[in-house]
């Protein structure tokens, strides 16, 4: 009698085994590249793959980290991974360099960068900063500093090196760097140092961020992988809003030098400053984008020099995807 009951039991497992191998076998096999190592600004991303939202829309999905030596539009145009996470004025210098690169889904309607200065020296706009020192990074020279030339007057001979530290900060209460909102604070508690972050988006920087990004070729041959892609990350984003639990330990799991509070610091900070949730103009939604948005933003960056005018914009984006998951 146990002998018959092992081989039942036996026999159902292996049943359970290869149901679970056909359902794995019946999904698509998809590979997504962050901006950088993970993190809480990644956390749509882990939470449809840690809740399973990801193998509900049939999507096997590998979330490949990005870092300082990655280049993820190589690596897309290369065929490495399916998509990337980008932001809008890559997909506009994609299409200058005629890089078949196309934006899907916007989930950061705010652009997390900012300036971070001082308490109580005088610097508490943009505006103040007119004419002072400042440290911003190579990427922060060819992205932002343009756009605060044309809109705000600032001169390149204010910029000074910067080395990924707040070092200098600390020891110098009238030094300005280039921050990022959703971790500024935090890091600042940790120096022991009173400051702020200016968040660019609050003064007309209207990038998007922590865009998905694919090729023309993807969104021509197979529209419906690329609208389960855009769909399952916006369920992803608000899952993590409602519970970080099961992304953040999955986030940990790939970078194990992420602390626990600094992720509960940036998933407070994401929501207090609304940074996903896209305007009433867009919906209200995650991912949503307009073109109006980007008209907008395409005619500052023209105004910045930093791109010419005649460039087709309108190929940089493609709103049929984020129209269409809400289903009106």
């Amino acid at each position: 009698m146990k002998a018959m009951k092992k081989l039942v039991l036996g026999i159902s497992l292996s049943v359970s085994a290869l149901s679970g191998l056909a359902q794995a076998e019946d999904l698509t096999p998809v590979t997504v590249s962050t901006t950088w190592y993970a993190q809480a600004e990644h956390g749509g991303l882990y939470a449809a793959k840690a809740l399973g939202i990801y193998e509900e829309h049939g999507l096997d999905v590998t979330i490949r980290m990005g870092g300082p030596q990655v280049n993820n539009v190589q690596l897309l145009m290369g065929g490495a991974v399916d998509f990337i996470m980008g932001y809008a004025l890559q997909s506009f210098n994609s299409v200058n360099q005629g890089i078949p690169l196309v934006t899907v889904a916007a989930f950061f309607q705010k652009d997390p960068q900012s300036l971070v200065v001082h308490n109580d020296v005088g610097h508490d706009s943009l505006e103040d900063l007119k004419g002072k020192p400042m440290r911003v990074p190579t990427a922060g020279r060819v992205a932002y500093w343009p756009w605060l030339k044309s809109e705000y007057g600032y001169t390149d001979d204010q910029l000074r090196a910067y080395d990924y530290s707040f070092a200098q900060f600390i020891q110098d209460e009238q030094t300005i760097q280039q921050g990022y909102v959703t971790n500024d604070g935090y890091f600042l508690s940790q120096a022991g140092v009173e400051g702020k972050s200016l968040l660019l988006a609050d003064y007309g920087w209207e990038a998007y961020s922590a865009t998905l990004d694919t090729t023309r070729e993807m969104v021509a041959d197979n529209p419906d992988l690329v609208r389960r892609m855009v769909a399952a990350t916006a369920e992803g984003w608000e899952a993590y809003f409602e519970n970080p639990g099961p992304a953040n330990a999955l986030i940990k799991t790939d970078n194990p030098e992420m602390k626990d509070d600094l992720l509960a610091y940036s998933h407070a900070k994401m929501q207090e400053e609304g940074m996903l949730l896209s305007d009433a103009a867009a919906g209200g939604r995650y991912g949503m984008m307009t073109r109006d948005r980007w008209q907008a933003f395409f005619e500052d960056m023209v105004a910045a020099g930093t791109l010419p005018e005649n460039l087709d914009w309108e190929k940089a984006f493609d709103l049929s995807f984020v129209d269409g998951i809400y289903g009106d």
